[in-house]
């Protein structure tokens, strides 16, 4: 048993430690552009990474400087984020003193100055290097990682000439020559991958940023690598993933060796895979001509570097070998520079190109000045990388819009679906679906129907987005109407083309149901169906005004629509809770006889004078109305909708295109409301967010309505992309891994609901902020209303922007509804980090408060 217990603790004991450091969140990284910054990876260990990196520190700081430079110095910065092996094999120490021994024989008018340090090592590592307490001290160490404070220099001065600078640094090193992992365990020194992240953007923004302009110094960095680009780090998790926030472009090294190619290709692949540019592929040269099928497979697309074979015997200091291998070094540095000097004259360029190029959506373009357009270089998890021209730097943003609401990935993800979907590309591509099945499609409907429409639907219709996935249920349902009211016997029994009935929508008022003509019919008149939007809109529904419920100064309201007033009830309710809102037992409440009083006579009002026109569907986004502005509208008034319809048989439709898979809470809004469609329609979440793909989910008495002895009574309605195999896969994938307390950590699994991951304290504080009319908080969604009136109220109003920018300033990219703004997470996100959100908001809401008051008094 002994033998099997130590690692066991051990196990146990590294997962207390990252349950202790989840609310230690990394700030959002600001990474430095000013100077080129890159990743140094290879195909496996001991292929020759740190003579790369040598060599091209040689070449930056050994070579004369051109003759049109204007820079007086030149610096070259060596980063080694983990070190295995300490101190008898250290990678930053062997550039130091390889460097020092070339600058000291070359012959250039150069003064060369050198720094080696390490800044943290496993006790053993520390041990290994000095006497104990001995330049760290034993008690300043984090998880058993020590301040080393270990720095040695050389240099080489000559009088008047440019100053070439190098600095040296490993972050970590641990002494035995294992993976990291191992080698942490082993010597009880744990990094936990936001510490390390936070430690190399630190050294960074400290070497990089702090350069001024005015300095006319020329900086280049390069960042090492330990071992293979799949390689654990020392918490486990590959480099390859670890290094994600950062977005550095990379050389690759790889194998010329027998066997070599395999090894580089696929190092390559995982590279690619997690969105990484690599702009050159070095090996060395074996005679085995691996760079020429390397060439081949990589199109030309990336340059192949023949390095010359390396001597087994080191004994020559390999001041020979560095001088055959100079062109080539010279070659990388050249095409390194190439690629920086294209990327920020890219970045640069965009935001002009963008505007003459671009018509965004739902974009007013003579309110976009080129300087507010948004660079974005990367996505990594739930942040964005912003380019900011003005300082050149990429700064991490919070996707608070979470991409306009289908985000959903976190970093790990991320990563897993562009591997599923890649999978699927190779194995499937796009094949046609009528009469046909593959393994992703039928996969994803089974789980769309063991999940979302557990209970109740029998048959999923694919199609590409939300809102024809719309128009596919109010076909579905008009067929089911007419089916029952006997409407489709009495035409057919007619044999005419006339038509004699008109079928309307039963849906509310400030809904929004898409953008497509049949789509928008099906909602109220709003500022996306006017004459200037929508010249063909007639609204072909009966919209009701929904009450709706909200918090304000730390309480939870009802309130009634103008319309809806009766002796016997009060305009306004409050509750207690959230949870209250959501209590079956108001069914029983006097609210709920009198808004099926309501929903009745407003029914009996919809027929036409000759009884021409039926209500042959109902319509609603349940609990909340997205783009109607984040209206949380009551559950009960929802259910007393669905089962007065019931009653009428007039098919119940859900557009959950929105409140779908766990953005309110539950995997569905239908369990929140505590109520079932005959048809519901799903899509954003649904993916993950990142391709399009949309479902329509119906009954089997909804799919029987389609079944006859004709095509003509079939459903004929398609997609040519109809459930391609890259969204069925995304999908799969999604809506597993949200819904697995092994994989979301915010699933409380016996309750079938997401954890909050919103901070009711200061949901409270914000309701009561002067400035905020309403708030609602579900789920993955917080929304608060602006206090304001006239032009400044409504989906056109400007009155949010100064706030939304300076939100943006803080690392949190938002865009409002008009006067609305909401912030948008995942099923994954950690309420810390939702928390950390509100914090920030409330100081800016504070800020905007304090603006308000000055105009005011002037």
């Amino acid at each position: 048993m002994l033998p099997l217990l130590s690692p066991f603790l051990r196990h146990r004991c590294r997962r207390i430690r990252r349950l202790f450091c989840t609310a230690a969140l990394p700030p959002l990284l600001r990474i430095p552009l000013t100077q080129p910054t890159y990743m140094i990876w290879a195909s496996n260990t001991s292929l020759g990474k740190t003579l790369v990196s040598t060599g091209l520190a040689s070449s930056f700081l050994l070579s004369p400087p051109p003759h049109s430079s204007t820079t007086t110095s030149r610096k070259f910065l060596y980063l080694k984020p983990v070190q295995t092996g300490f101190p008898s094999d250290s990678d930053s120490h062997f550039v130091f003193s390889k460097l020092s021994s070339l600058a000291s024989r070359c012959n250039s008018p150069l003064s060369f100055l050198a720094s080696n340090s390490v800044v943290k090592s496993s006790l053993p590592a520390a041990n290994s290097l000095f006497s104990v307490g001995e330049n760290f001290e034993a008690n300043d160490q984090i998880f058993g990682m020590y301040n080393l404070n270990f720095r040695e220099e050389n240099s080489v001065l000559k009088d008047g000439a440019v100053l070439s600078e190098l600095s040296c640094k490993t972050l970590y090193a641990w002494r035995d020559a294992v993976s990291p992992h191992l080698a942490a365990e082993r010597e009880e020194g744990f990094i936990e991958d936001y510490m390390l992240v936070e430690t190399l953007d630190h050294y960074l923004r400290n070497e990089l940023a702090v350069q001024s302009k005015t300095e006319k110094m020329s900086v280049f960095c390069v960042i090492e690598t330990a071992g293979g680009v799949a390689s654990p780090g020392p918490s486990g998790t590959l480099q390859c993933d670890l290094y994600r926030p950062f977005r550095f472009p990379g050389v690759l090294v790889g194998d010329g060796r027998l066997g070599g190619i395999s090894g580089t290709i696929s190092a390559y692949e995982s590279l690619k895979l997690r969105g990484y540019d690599v702009v050159a592929v070095v090996i060395e040269d074996h005679g085995l001509a691996n760079e020429t099928q390397l060439l081949s497979y990589l199109r030309n697309r990336v340059p192949v570097i023949l390095l010359p074979p390396i001597p087994q015997d080191m004994s020559n200091d390999l001041v020979e070998w560095f001088a055959d291998a100079d062109e080539v070094f010279d070659s990388l540095k050249g095409i390194i520079l190439s690629s920086f000097s294209e990327r920020i004259q890219r970045l640069n360029e965009m935001p002009k190109k963008a505007r003459d190029v671009f018509w965004w959506p739902f974009t007013q373009h003579s309110l976009v000045p080129e300087k507010t357009v948004t660079v974005i270089d990367s996505r990594c998890g739930e942040n964005f990388a912003v380019y900011k021209a003005q300082d050149n730097f990429l700064t991490e943003h919070f996707d608070g819009c979470a991409s306009w609401w289908t985000q959903g990935p976190d970093a790990t993800l991320q990563i897993e679906l562009a591997r599923d979907m890649g999978y699927a590309t190779g194995r499937f591509g796009h094949v046609m679906f009528p009469e046909n099945v593959y393994e992703p499609s039928l996969e994803c409907a089974e789980l769309l129907l063991d999940g979302v429409g557990k209970g109740w639907a029998s048959r999923v219709y694919f199609s590409d987005n939300g809102s024809t996935a719309i128009e596919i249920a109010l076909k579905m349902a008009f067929r089911k109407y007419s089916l029952d009211s006997g409407m489709l016997l009495e035409y057919a029994k007619k044999n005419t083309t006339e038509r004699c009935i008109e079928l309307k929508v039963l849906a509310l008022k400030g809904s929004y149901h898409g953008d497509t003509l049949g789509a928008m019919e099906a909602q109220a008149p709003s500022p996306y169906t006017g004459f200037l939007q929508q010249p063909w809109y007639s609204g072909r529904g009966h919209f009701l005004d929904p009450p709706t419920v909200f918090m304000c100064n730390s309480k939870w309201n009802l309130s009634l629509p103008e319309g809806m007033h009766f002796d016997n009830v009060n305009k306004d309710h409050t509750f207690s809770s959230c949870d209250e809102v959501f209590d079956k037992s108001r069914d029983r409440s006097g609210l709920y006889g009198i808004y099926i009083s309501y929903i009745s006579k407003q029914l009996s009002q919809c027929s036409g004078s000759q009884g021409n026109i039926h209500i042959g569907a109902l319509i609603i986004e349940p609990v909340i109305q997205g783009a109607g502005g984040m209206l949380m509208i009551d559950p009960l008034f929802q259910r007393a909708l669905v089962n007065e319809c019931r009653s009428r048989n007039i098919p119940v439709i859900f557009d959950e295109v929105f409140t779908g898979f766990w953005r309110l809470g539950a995997e569905s809004a239908a369990e929140l409301l505590g109520s079932v469609p005959d048809i519901a329609c799903y899509a954003k979440l649904m993916t993950g967010g990142v391709i399009p793909l949309a479902a329509t989910l119906a009954t089997a008495e909804v799919f029987d309505s389609f079944v006859g002895d004709s095509k003509l009574k079939a459903l004929l309605h398609g997609h040519s992309y109809s459930a391609h195999a890259m969204g069925c896969t995304a999908a799969a994938k999604s809506i597993k891994w949200f819904k697995d307390p092994g994989t979301n950590p915010n699933i409380i699994a016996e309750r079938k609901l997401l954890k909050e991951l919103w901070n009711v304290d200061l949901i409270r504080q914000i309701s009561s902020h002067p400035c905020v009319q309403r708030v609602v908080a579900l789920g993955t969604l917080f929304a608060l209303e602006l206090r304001a009136e006239g032009s400044d109220s409504g989906y056109a109003s400007l009155y949010a922007w100064s706030l939304i920018q300076n939100l943006r300033e803080d690392g949190v990219y938002m865009r409002p509804l008009g006067n609305v703004i909401y912030l948008m997470c995942g099923p994954c996100t950690a309420p810390e980090v939702c928390r950390r959100l509100l914090i920030t908001l409330h100081a800016r809401l504070e800020e905007f408060n304090q603006v308000r008051e000055q105009q005011a008094s002037c």
